[in-house]
């Protein structure tokens, strides 16, 4: 495993969003009233990005279909079609005055 940084911490604010590619992981990392959440970019029902989704109240809201996923734990919490498997959820590190992820060097 390894310390791959995302981001300074002093950038980091409410409404924050940014999509970071790490070799084949897509992931956005998010700021929603104060708490931080890194989940897959795309979204798991048709692979759209997640970067345009609506983000409110714990629930980001894929903007092709309307799958919501609960932003901390990655729950599928409404499908319009057939079902799909949750988002990927990541856990950040921080590591002096940046936030990032530790990927698994075989990826």
């Amino acid at each position: 495993m390894r310390f791959f940084p995302l981001e300074k911490l002093i950038n980091l604010h409410d409404h924050y969003t940014r999509q970071f590619k790490i070799d084949n992981l897509q992931l956005l990392l998010i700021q929603r009233g104060g708490e931080r959440y890194l989940i897959e970019a795309r979204c798991p029902h048709r692979d759209h990005p997640l970067e345009v989704a609506t983000i409110a109240n714990g629930i980001i809201q894929c903007a092709l279909h309307q799958y919501q996923f609960a932003i901390a734990d990655g729950r599928l919490l409404h499908a319009t079609e057939e079902p799909c498997r949750g988002l990927r959820t990541f856990e950040l590190v921080y590591e002096g005055n940046e936030v990032g992820v530790m990927v698994d060097d075989g990826r």
